[in-house]
């Protein structure tokens, strides 16, 4: 009688174990720090491997931090696990390289570079290391890529100028009645000389001409600016880090001297711009972050990946500025109207 009883309790202790064990499959785990995440099964990836991504930005402004965000949002919106080593470099040229050489000390997953400075650091650190980048002008000029089509390196992502942007820029500043033009710009940066040498071409061509001045840094722009004034009737600043980051500076002296200005992103245009013929950064990160996550997922690597041009252009005046500066707004420019 004992001895049954004795094989009776091994076995409920048995099925006890049995159903402990059925009812462990639940939906989240926890780390060493208590912190939960969701296991592969409910979306995460197969094998619930949370990656790192090294984010190296030049200089804070509203579109480089949008076109942040939107590489940010492809990466949530996949499903995949990562944790982010977001760095900027302030447009210190010598911190740039630092946050390159740290990232891949600390052998992130993926580099995602966030302006053709920050972009070129990355790419000079390292030859193994997948980088990504965007707000990138001319990729093939800075030697990141070896053509649009095929990069042929660990480098591809998204270029921050319409193959239209300046040809249809010097029409639109031709129809303000422009002649010289003022532009400041950081000669340091390579994409800012690549967008000077084909405004310079394209003016030349329409009877326009350029006078430049260079500013090194955001505290030189406004100085800059001032010096064009007698010299130009227009300003047309480009995608440069530097005086971007700086713009109220030269907003500030065009307004003064009744000068249109006109700019070469949207988000420009709401900081007080006259117009820009652009496309919306957020949406070239996002795309930066859909090549991001095939490159994680192992589906392709960057030299894979064509790098890619905005999808959309348009125009976008401000309404208040253009008013405040007696210019007509004609129909025919099709404008998109940014009315506050």
């Amino acid at each position: 009688m004992k001895s049954n009883l004795k094989k009776l309790s091994f076995l409920l202790f048995g099925l006890v174990l049995m159903l402990a064990a059925c009812g462990s499959g639940g939906s989240s785990s926890s780390d060493s720090k208590g912190n939960e995440t969701n296991n592969a099964s409910e979306g995460g990836n197969a094998d619930d491997k949370t990656y790192k991504i090294g984010i190296t930005q030049i200089v804070e402004h509203p579109s480089l931090n949008a076109a942040t965000d939107g590489f940010k949002k492809a990466i949530e919106d996949s499903g995949l696990k990562v944790e982010y080593d977001p760095q900027i470099a302030q447009g210190d040229n010598s911190l740039n390289t630092t946050i390159a050489n740290n990232l891949v000390s600390a052998n992130v997953d993926l580099i995602f570079a966030n302006s053709t400075p920050s972009a070129q650091a990355a790419a000079t650190a390292t030859s193994d290391i997948p980088i990504v980048f965007t707000s990138v002008t001319d990729a093939v000029g800075a030697e990141l890529i070896e053509s649009m089509e095929k990069p042929g390196k660990n480098v591809t992502g998204t270029i921050d100028l319409h193959p239209d942007t300046i040809s249809k820029t010097v029409a639109f500043l031709k129809e303000l009645g422009a002649k010289k033009v003022g532009m400041v710009y950081n000669a340091g940066e390579q994409n800012s000389v690549a967008q000077v040498k084909e405004v310079k071409k394209v003016m030349g061509e329409q009877g326009l001409t350029v006078v430049e001045a260079s500013a090194a840094t955001s505290a030189e722009v406004k100085q800059a600016a001032e010096s064009l004034i007698g010299k130009a009737d227009a300003f047309y600043i480009i995608t440069d880090n530097t005086v971007v980051s700086a713009l109220e500076s030269v907003i500030d002296v065009a307004n003064s001297n009744k000068l249109p200005l006109v700019v070469g992103e949207l988000d420009s245009v709401a900081r007080g711009g006259l117009a820009a013929y652009g496309f919306e950064y957020y949406d070239i990160g996002y795309e930066a972050g859909q090549m991001a996550v095939k490159i994680l997922k192992g589906e392709a690597t960057p030299a894979d990946i064509p790098a890619q041009y905005p999808q959309k252009l348009k125009l976008l005046i401000n309404k208040k500025v253009a008013d405040d500066l007696g210019i007509e707004i004609k129909d025919s420019w099709g404008a998109e109207l940014l009315e506050k």
